[in-house]
């Protein structure tokens, strides 16, 4: 679980923090997808399945994260790397979220964009795979972002500049074998 921020639904114009589960399952699928839909790409997410239907009636959301992870295979082998913004503030993450009312379960996705020549995220992933980052917003983007005004390829799919980022390695503990 963990919080994102979206339009209320009670008070218009307002705002409502709700704890969510991350991975977005739609009424229809099996609860097994939530690994799937971590992430949404914004090339395709008006036309997946699991994602269209929020996409077309603007569910929105802003996902706080003090840092995400990526892995780095720069060595050969994958290693955790920790980025967060370098003025230290949380990231605001675009998301989408979904309510499944049979279980009572609102979820999300982050939204993710090609992070191709990306100055820091070309960096991360498999050395043949695509490069892609998480959609971060800035502040006067927020509103527009959750009201759904502001959802074209020129006003967000923008890569987060690299200058405002700060990458470390945080590799996870060695696994203690049982």
């Amino acid at each position: 679980m963990a919080p994102i921020i979206r339009a209320s639904h009670e008070v218009p114009g307002e705002l409502e923090v709700a704890p969510a589960c991350f991975g977005m399952v739609p009424h229809w699928a099996d609860m097994k997808l939530a690994r799937q839909t971590y992430n949404a790409r914004t090339e395709t997410v008006a036309q997946k399945p699991s994602f269209r239907n929020a996409w077309k009636r603007k569910q929105f959301c802003i996902i706080p994260a003090d840092n995400f992870f990526e892995p780095c295979y720069e060595t050969g082998k994958p290693i955790r790397w920790r980025i967060e913004r370098a003025d230290g503030m949380p990231a605001a993450i675009a998301g989408i979220w979904e309510f499944r009312p049979q279980d009572l379960l609102l979820s999300f996705s982050m939204l993710t964009i090609n992070a191709d020549g990306h100055p820091l995220m070309q960096r991360f992933h498999k050395p043949d795979d695509e490069k892609r980052m998480v959609m971060i917003l800035d502040p006067h983007q927020y509103h527009g972002w959750l009201d759904g005004s502001l959802v074209t390829e020129e006003d967000l799919f923008q890569q987060y500049p690299a200058e405002r980022l700060v990458a470390v390695a945080d590799p996870l503990p060695p696994r203690v074998k049982k």
